[in-house]
C-alpha cells in the first residue's frame, strides 16, 4: 500500500511541476502577444505614411511612367512564408503551409520560396517544394527589422537589371477574438486597382504635397519602403498569431493538468484512507484478540 501512495505522490509532484512550467509559458505567450500587437499599432502609422507618399508620387507621374515603375520587371517571382521555429502552437504552421501551397502550385516551379521558421520549411519540403532559403524567426520585436532586411537581400535578383516582378507573403493573422486565420498577400506588383485607390485617397491636410527631385526616383524609394513595411507587418502579425496559438495550447494544457491533479488527488486520498482503515482494522483486531485472551485467562 505504501508503494502505491509513494507512486501517487511522485505523480502529483511531477504534475505540479509541469503545471508551473505551463503557467509560466502562458504568461510569456500573453506578454508576447501584447508586445507584437503594440508593434503592429506602431507600424500601421508608418504603413499609412508610405501609402500617402506613394499616392502623391503616382498622382504626380504620367500614367504610363507609373505603370512601368511600380514593381514590374523581368519575370522573377518570390514567395515568403512565415511560420515558427518552436512547437506547442497547435496547427499554426500546418494551416499556413496549406494556404501557401495553394498559391505556390499556381506560381509554378520557377518561383523562389523563402521559409521563415523550421516548421514551415519542413512542411513545404515534405510537399515537394524547393526551398530557396531558410531564415530564423525573430525572438523579439526589435529583431523583425533585421530579418526583413535579410529577406530583401535574399530576394534580390541575380541580374542587377532585373527586379522582383511579383512578391507574395503568406502568414497567419490574429483576429479581434484571438482567432488566427491564414493570409495570402501580394505585395508586388502594385496593380491598377491598388494605384487607383491610393491616387484617389484624399490628402489629410489642406496643403497638397509636392514631389521634389523627380517623381520616378521618389516613387521607387517609396516602393522599397512599402515592401519593407509590408514584410515587417506580415512578420509581426505572424509572431502575434504564433504566440496566441501557443497561449491557447497552454490554456488547454493547464486545464488538462488541473483535471489530472484533481484525479490524482482523489486517488491519493482514497488509497491513503484505505491504508489508514486497514491499519485501524489491524489495531482493533489485535485489541479484541488481547481482550479475549485476557478474559479466558481469568
Amino acid at each position: 500500500m505504501s508503494d502505491t501512495v509513494a507512486s501517487l505522490r511522485h505523480a502529483i509532484a511531477n504534475a505540479t511541476d509541469m503545471h508551473s512550467v505551463v503557467r509560466a509559458m502562458k504568461a510569456l505567450a500573453a506578454s508576447n502577444v501584447a508586445r507584437y500587437r503594440k508593434s503592429l499599432r506602431a507600424v500601421s502609422e508608418y504603413y499609412r505614411t508610405v501609402e500617402l507618399g506613394l499616392g502623391a508620387c503616382l498622382r504626380d507621374m504620367e500614367t504610363s511612367e507609373a505603370r512601368a515603375d511600380v514593381g514590374r520587371g523581368a519575370k522573377v517571382v518570390d514567395a515568403v512564408v512565415f511560420g515558427s521555429d518552436q512547437g506547442l502552437v497547435g496547427r499554426f504552421n500546418e494551416v499556413v503551409v496549406e494556404e501557401a501551397l495553394k498559391a505556390i502550385r499556381v506560381l509554378g516551379p520557377t518561383a523562389r520560396v523563402w521559409a521563415v521558421g523550421e516548421h514551415v520549411q519542413g512542411g513545404l519540403a515534405n510537399a515537394g517544394v524547393t526551398i530557396a532559403g531558410l531564415l530564423p524567426v525573430p525572438n523579439s520585436a526589435a529583431a523583425i527589422g533585421p530579418l526583413v532586411g535579410r529577406i530583401l537581400l535574399a530576394c534580390e535578383a541575380p541580374d542587377p537589371r532585373e527586379r522582383p516582378a511579383e512578391l507574395y507573403v503568406f502568414y497567419s493573422r490574429l483576429g479581434v477574438r484571438g482567432i488566427s486565420a491564414p493570409v495570402t498577400e501580394r505585395v508586388l506588383p502594385l496593380d491598377a486597382a491598388w494605384r487607383k485607390q491610393r491616387i484617389e485617397r484624399p490628402w489629410p491636410t489642406p496643403t497638397l504635397p509636392e514631389v521634389i527631385g523627380g517623381a520616378a526616383p521618389t516613387l521607387r524609394a517609396f516602393v522599397r519602403g512599402y515592401v519593407f513595411v509590408s514584410l515587417f507587418r506580415a512578420c509581426a502579425e505572424s509572431l502575434a498569431s504564433e504566440n496566441a496559438s501557443r497561449l491557447a495550447a497552454m490554456e488547454r494544457a493547464d486545464r488538462n493538468i488541473e483535471d489530472l491533479l484533481e484525479t490524482l488527488g482523489g486517488r491519493f486520498h482514497r488509497v491513503r484512507q484505505a491504508g489508514i482503515d486497514e491499519e485501524l482494522f489491524d489495531v482493533v483486531s489485535g485489541f479484541e484478540a488481547i481482550s479475549t485472551a485476557t478474559r479466558v485467562a481469568h
